[in-house]
């Protein structure tokens, strides 16, 4: 068996999830190869639900445009029963929120990250398959097996097991996958249909029976092109996987199944008998039978060895939570895996991945379970915090090892998304600037609100803490000139950043993690107190 050294990470599975780790990994600098067992990528819209987070983590890496311009907007929902239109849901958010919610095939999402990938010389190493792995306290060492046969031995630093629902990693992991499998099987189908609705607005329609269950669904979500849709639908009999006998390859009865594939007249007759318009499909792309589980791992990694996206849970497709969860997960995973090989990581700082991701795993899961089997409008949560839920801007960290305690006050709290904000204004630029635009293509941030003296004495405790790796930016209130010297300076315009992060007067320093999040509120902010803070992340600097 052929043995290869030197890579940093190994990334099994190269869907959405395996991608987002491995390009996140390439841009801070990493090693990593990236394997998927598949030969091509495959051409199915399954996941096509990107939430405004995403988009919000996809313009930090600096790839929020070639989505923008591939996705099409999701407006709201068109709900019927029994063929009688009921109130219309129109998705709304705060208007400081930078992106609204869209649609994408899978396969779109996927080119967009590889495309990404490709610029840092790194690409899917097709065909390839994941056979096993051992690790120990230096490394993992994993055994690949090519479409040829060929073996080969990979020796890495860390394993990132993306690989989805039936994964290798987790299941050599020894990680258990608790959990269930919904009864009900169903088909979907990416086609295009002729009807007059309103364009970027999702269809739900149902049929009650005389009990008031529902018989019969169809839900179908826009995708890009005139008139596609991707509709999905309770399967007929004759093709059901569990009426031929079909038992999936292990005990996980999720995603699409293999054998007999909806054909266009199955889709045509669902649509005969729930469509709110009389209309004809066509063009059908592709489609499938597949099933719902519902589980998640009992822990989401072990020793040098992580498990992420459909890996580590799986869950209903109500309110396309799945994908864009898993790569929050890489997103999490990946920064601190890249903090850890530089060696300027505090020695916990990989095992926060479980202590930060395993519980928003298991809100997401039991969330979709119960909207699944209740629907939406049984969720107590008032409107507006639904929707910001689903958006997943309510996802926090409050309680991990590596935020501070809560602090007194409104605004975000250690542990809570950092707000984006406009009105930002320099000495150069003609136009004002977002926060977003401050924090993109960076890594950890300080943000003192006032500058002078003091902003200089944190900007130069974080750098010597961590070695380099925190920059300093200074907000400065509206009326205030740009400082010309010290750390780069933003002036307030508009009083959006003192309204959304809770100021009035007096200094106040945000660090904003990698990922977006606050670590920490310094109120009054002083160097001891910062220091402490960055403790938590970083071994401290103690030179060459």
């Amino acid at each position: 068996m052929a043995r290869t050294f030197g890579t940093d990470v190994v990334v099994a599975g190269g869907g959405p999830v395996g991608l987002t780790a491995a390009a996140e990994l390439r841009r801070r600098g990493v090693r990593c190869r990236i394997v998927d067992r598949l030969p091509a990528r495959l051409p199915y819209a399954k996941a096509v639900g990107i939430q405004p987070r995403t988009l919000e983590v996809w313009d930090r890496m600096g790839l929020a445009r070639a989505a923008l311009e591939a996705a099409v907007p999701m407006l709201g929902q068109l709900a019927y029963v029994n063929g009688v239109e009921q109130a219309r849901i129109d998705l709304f958010l705060p208007p400081e929120v930078p992106y609204g919610f869209a649609a994408l095939p899978q396969y779109e999402t996927e080119r967009i990250l590889d495309t990404f990938l490709a610029r840092f010389g790194t690409a899917i190493e097709r065909g390839t398959e994941l056979v096993s792995f051992d690790q120990d306290a230096d490394g993992v060492t994993v055994a690949l097996r090519s479409a040829s046969g060929a073996e080969e031995e990979v020796r890495a630093r860390y394993l990132v097991g993306c690989d989805g629902a039936h994964s290798v990693v987790r299941k050599r992991l020894g990680l258990t996958f608790e959990g269930s499998a919904f009864p009900e099987e169903y088909m979907l189908g990416d086609v295009e249909v002729d009807w007059d609705l309103p364009r970027g607005y999702g269809v739900r329609a149902t049929h009650l029976d005389a009990a008031g269950e529902v018989d019969d669904l169809l839900v179908c979500i826009p995708l890009p092109g005139r008139g596609r849709y991707r509709m999905s639908m309770k399967v007929p009999p004759e093709l059901s996987a569990a009426a031929r006998g079909d038992a999936p390859a292990d005990e996980v009865a999720h995603g699409l199944e293999g054998g007999h594939a909806p054909a266009l007249s199955d889709i045509q007759a669902v649509l005969d008998r729930l469509s709110p318009r009389p209309t004809k499909a066509s063009a059908l792309r592709w489609s499938s039978v597949f099933r719902i589980s519902h589980r998640i791992v009992d822990r989401y990694g072990h020793g040098r060895v992580f498990v992420a996206g459909d890996a580590a849970h799986i869950h209903p497709p109500t309110g396309a939570q799945g994908m864009n969860t898993g790569i929050q997960d890489a997103w999490n995973l990946a920064w601190k895996l890249a903090l850890a090989l530089e060696g300027g990581a505090h020695p916990g700082l990989a095992a926060s991945y479980d202590a930060e991701r395993r519980p928003v795993g298991e809100e997401v899961v039991a969330r979709t379970v119960r909207h699944a089997t209740q629907g939406m409008p049984a969720d107590p949560a008032d409107p507006g915090t639904l929707m910001l839920r689903e958006a997943q801007l309510l996802v926090g960290y409050r309680g991990s090892p590596l935020v501070d305690a809560a602090s007194e006050g409104p605004g975000p709290q250690p542990g809570d998304r950092a707000p984006d904000c406009a009105g930002l204004s320099t000495h150069i630029a003609t136009h004002r600037l977002r926060l977003y635009d401050v924090l993109r293509d960076r890594g950890h941030v300080l943000l003192v609100y006032g500058g002078g003296d003091l902003a200089e004495q944190l900007a130069d405790a974080a750098r010597e803490f961590s070695g380099g790796r925190v920059d300093t930016c200074v907000i400065l209130p509206a009326g205030t000139a740009p400082e010309a010297a010290g750390p780069p300076s933003y002036v307030d315009t508009s009083g959006e950043f003192a309204r959304l992060y809770g100021l009035s007067d007096g200094a106040t320093a945000f660090l904003i993690r990698p990922d977006g999040y606050v670590g920490a509120r310094l109120r009054p902010p002083t160097a001891a107190g910062l220091t402490a803070h960055l403790a938590r992340t970083f071994a401290p600097d103690t030179g060459p």
